[in-house]
């Protein structure tokens, strides 16, 4: 039977126990310093089956002492009749990240929780920096383009040489009315916040259940305010994940008035599937995450909040919004946009008020995210 998530790589027997220096190492390799050409392999660069080891040994000190070829990654599926299974690998530094954390925690014990945390945070900020210099801007662009794919001719610049920095690339905008809602009119209908990949639940223990691992999940520590939190105890939850190809900009599902936001600082996990679905680590409610409040005037006059929930992770040089607190937004418009990394958006709702379409709902309890994009709908008020 085809498995819909892999979720730990095999231990390798031929090569010398890995140390921390050697992780250091290699996430070291794997990222940019802002004067540094691109090299051969890259922090984007995707898992193909068959890279051998000798050749990535030439570019990344330390990568024979690492699982850097396993084929980590994981299924998503198309939506519509007969949704596609589609295998999504993962990036070389996301692959080395697992390992570093898999390997620490269950097979030798050699990396300190603390000591992993700091690391990624070093490696985030370094990233962040260097995708935020002009210098050699352009051929990181044009790599990541050709990797990934990217249709430049839907965004509203096409032309790669006039996006002074990798991050202002990464935040990219589409041509207006790429990402149009659905029903606009309808208010009861809830779209996807951003193009990604979409888990959805109708409450936190069926979430976790299925899906989140993290032994220390609640929304207490997710919002990391009980008092806010009573308001969405066990409450639903639409949980949006974002690769590093998607368009990064994110978006309300709902239209509503903007509330404060309350950033919390944090780790850097990345937040693939592999790390989520571990039940040793608590990824959402360590990260590094901003939590925005929405507010729902529903047509029988009252108020329905929305938690926002921004998360960061590996590799992201940050989050930013770009409505201000009070504004109106209507569903679909832009509420911000994520620097270079994978991310994910968490929107919690108050228990019995949504009703998720039923084809995301089965395949969330099947353990396996769907791809949606930015405005799709994927739920209704109740």
């Amino acid at each position: 039977m085809e498995p819909t998530l892999q979720t730990r790589a095999e231990p390798r027997h031929d090569h010398p126990e890995a140390t921390h220096e050697d992780y250091a190492a290699t996430l070291d390799g794997l990222t940019h310093a802002p004067d540094e050409e691109p090299k051969e392999i890259d922090i984007h660069t995707p898992a193909e089956e068959g890279i051998a080891h000798a050749w990535l040994q030439r570019f990344i000190p330390g990568i024979e002492k690492v699982a850097a070829s396993y084929g980590l990654g994981n299924y998503v599926v198309t939506r519509g009749p007969g949704g596609t299974k589609v295998w999504e690998s993962m990036p070389l530094y996301v692959r080395v990240g697992m390992q570093a954390l898999y390997h620490g925690r269950e097979q030798a014990k050699l990396l300190e929780t603390k000591r992993v945390e700091e690391l990624f945070k070093q490696q985030s900020i370094k990233q962040g920096i260097a995708f935020d210099s002009p210098v050699n801007a352009l051929p990181h662009i044009q790599n990541f383009v050709k990797t990934y794919h990217i249709d430049t001719s839907a965004l509203l610049e096409p032309d790669l040489t006039k996006y002074r920095t990798f991050n202002e690339f990464f935040s990219r905008k589409l041509k207006p009315g790429a990402r149009p809602p659905a029903s606009p009119e309808d208010p009861d209908v809830i779209s996807s916040a951003a193009d990604c990949r979409l888990t959805v639940f109708e409450d936190v223990d069926t979430a976790k259940k299925f899906w989140i691992k993290g032994k220390h999940f609640t929304i207490p520590s997710l919002l990391e305010d009980e008092s806010l939190a009573s308001q969405f105890e066990n409450g639903a939850l639409a949980v949006f994940r974002l690769a590093p190809a998607d368009y990064h900009r994110f978006h309300s599902p709902v239209t509503a008035k903007v509330g404060a936001t309350k950033s919390i600082e944090g780790t850097y996990y990345t937040v693939n599937p592999v790390c989520v679905n571990e039940s040793s680590l608590d990824v959402f409610t360590q990260n590094k995450r901003d939590v925005t409040l929405l507010s729902v005037s529903r047509p029988d006059g009252s108020d329905v909040p929305v938690a926002y929930v921004q998360i960061g992770a590996m590799l992201v040089g940050g989050i930013a919004r770009t409505v201000d607190e009070g504004s109106e937004v209507q569903r679909g418009d832009e509420l911000g946009y994520f620097a270079y990394g994978g991310s994910t958006i968490i929107a919690v709702f108050p228990p019995g008020l949504v009703k998720f379409d039923a084809d995301l709902l089965k395949n969330s309890e099947d353990k396996i995210e769907t791809v949606v994009r930015a405005g799709e709908q994927i739920g209704r008020f109740v």
